[in-house]
């Protein structure tokens, strides 16, 4: 790839020229996969672009886009920024509020919507966007004013000449504004992050070079496209190599799909990867005699492997055997037989967990970034990883920490700013150019960086103990019957915590416990049940600091959810909310 800076509509020239025939885009219709093609791709985005300008958007202009994956998402992205436009999405979770909020602040002259359902938000909100000129369906079809299906779209773009939209391409220079990414609003309103074409395509160019991406890799596309680094990982990857994006059909149908598709890179956030660990778990523990013996020896060499590969030592001389055994058995369940790379963000991941999967022979990359520096700051790579850290800086940039532990980065894959926020930016982009992440971390003699907390996060409790939560969290999700854990203790004299139960574990938890419940609203009030895990935290409070052990508890009688709010779309913990709603409870902890 040109080490030139480059707008988003060369990259797309340039692969549609050179991998036109090759499979762009796959996505199940009718129970079959259709394919669309790189060639296929650059028409409709066209069309798509012209179609917008037939729509009347202008140059700097907002697209809001709200859907679940599919190629209309991308087409329409990729389309809005050919037309001039800047696309925003809106995670499907959000709220008729949180959308108006943000298609308003976006100056949204056109909302592209997946079906009718997000057609009735936009419907409920319609009066307070003066900006909004026309919505577009992705399916389904329109029969009202100012409501367009994706094919009527197209036929609008097909009455507009190329060479208008030919015009606004030639002018999009590449530090210009591109995209907006919403943040997930952890701790007040969305603020707008404004990527330029050269952050989108630098950083893109970055991740391919580093994992070697190619014209014959897959990815699969699942995770909120509203999210940078959905983005970064299916749209953009894909498009700068000419590679492939399979699209889930949901998120529950996540794991047939990724044995269809059997992708090259899998990335996952860390919910996803522990709810894989507890099937693979609860599956392994229907195991007896020889086969189970055999699944022990060989997470056992897997592991060793693992720590090997990172302390560059030989593997055991029986991996080969183990991998044939288990691990390859393991991957082609799991649809991962083929990945080169599978990678996880967005959120702390336990130690546990990542030894989980690299004792099947499934190392698990940490990547380390946020919006504001176009996604990743820092890669793992598969001949170069830790247990626990999250890799070196990516080429190119500089990533320091601050005296108080502030990780601090700089380079081309910083931000231009938040949108129509100078105070915000002023707060987060300093005037050397340093991006503060908020984020505590330490970097090693290797470049290595760790993240220990979030800032902002950091409990300290009424003695002066400064306690990073999300360390003791992934200690106690590791407990097979907990899901969800939520420590307080800021301005305390010591901790509790919150605990949910997975679903899919209650009842055989419940019949390990001795517990006549079987549902996790049952086991959240069973005397026998509680006991039981009273146990299991205490063994996590013996790999505690003393003053980091949990001394007190409640099972909630569910999970903690996206719908309620707890929850951002990239399930991070949303912990002024989670306060809020369960004050009762935790004060309760806190009675004498």
């Amino acid at each position: 790839m040109p080490e030139t800076p480059e707008t988003i509509m060369s990259v797309l020239e340039r692969t549609a020229r050179d991998h036109g025939e090759r499979p762009a885009m796959r996505v199940k219709d009718g129970g079959q996969w259709r394919t669309t093609t790189w060639k296929e791709y650059r028409e409709q985005a066209w069309l798509a672009a012209r179609g917008f300008l037939r729509l009347g958007l202008a140059p700097g202009q907002g697209v809001a886009i709200m859907g679940f994956n599919r190629p209309e998402w991308f087409l329409a992205d990729v389309g809005a920024i050919a037309a001039g436009g800047i696309p925003a999405g809106i995670y499907i979770t959000n709220s008729p509020e949180q959308c108006q909020y943000i298609a308003d602040h976006a100056e949204a002259a056109v909302a592209v919507v997946e079906n009718t359902h997000y057609l009735d938000v936009f419907r409920q909100i319609r009066d307070r966007l003066p900006h909004l000129k026309a919505i577009v369906l992705m399916t389904g079809s329109a029969s009202e004013e100012g409501v367009y299906t994706w094919q009527q779209l197209l036929d609008l773009g097909a009455q507009v000449p190329e060479e208008e939209l030919r015009r606004r391409i030639e002018d999009q220079k590449p530090e210009d504004l591109c995209t907006l990414i919403y943040t997930s609003g952890t701790t007040g309103p969305p603020k707008a992050v404004m990527l330029s074409h050269h952050n989108v395509t630098w950083t893109t160019q970055r991740v391919v070079e580093a994992y070697g991406v190619n014209a014959e890799d897959a990815m699969i596309s699942y995770l909120p496209l509203s999210h940078i680094a959905e983005q970064v990982v299916s749209l953009h990857c894909s498009m700068a190599v000419g590679g492939c994006a399979w699209f889930a059909e949901s998120i529950e149908k996540l794991g047939e799909n990724l044995r269809e598709a059997r992708p090259s890179f899998f990335f996952a956030v860390p919910r996803v990867w522990e709810k894989m660990q507890a099937a693979i778990q609860a599956a392994g523990a229907q195991n007896t005699g020889l086969k189970k013996k055999i699944a022990a020896w060989a997470r056992g060499v897997g592991l060793a492997g693992g720590r090997a590969d990172q302390e560059g030592r030989p593997r055991p001389i029986l991996y080969p055997v183990a991998n044939q055994l288990v691990f390859s058995k393991v991957r082609e369940k799991l649809g991962l037989d083929r990945a080169r790379v599978c990678s996880t963000s967005t959120a702390p991941i336990s130690t546990e967990t990542l030894e989980f999967f690299s004792s099947l022979g499934l190392p698990i990359l940490e990547v380390y970034g946020m919006s504001e520096c176009t996604g990743p700051a820092t890669l793992s790579l598969p001949d170069h990883y830790h247990f626990g850290k999250v890799g070196r800086a990516i080429l190119g940039t500089e990533l320091v920490t601050a005296a108080d532990g502030e990780v601090l980065m700089r380079g081309s894959h910083i931000f231009l700013g938040y949108f129509k926020s100078e105070e915000a930016t002023r707060e987060t982009l300093d005037a050397d150019g340093w991006l503060h992440s908020g984020d505590i971390g330490e970097i090693d003699d290797e470049g290595f960086l760790k993240i220990t907390d979030r800032k902002k996060e950091l409990i300290i409790t009424s003695g002066g103990k400064n306690i990073g939560p999300a360390v003791i969290e992934g200690k106690l999700r590791q407990i097979p019957a907990v899901s969800q854990a939520v420590v307080i203790g800021d301005r305390r004299n010591y901790l509790v915590a919150l605990l949910t139960l997975d679903p899919a574990r209650a009842a055989a938890e419940g019949q390990t416990a001795g517990s006549p419940a079987r549902t996790p609203e049952a086991l959240a009030t069973c005397p026998v049940f509680r006991q039981y895990l009273e146990k299991q935290v205490e063994g996590v409070n013996a790999t505690l600091a003393r003053y980091e052990t949990i001394k007190k508890f409640v099972i909630l009688p569910r999970e903690l959810s996206i719908d309620e709010g707890e929850l951002t779309p990239t399930m991070k913990l949303k912990r002024r909310v989670v306060n809020q709603k369960f004050a009762d409870e935790i004060e309760r902890l806190y009675a004498a």
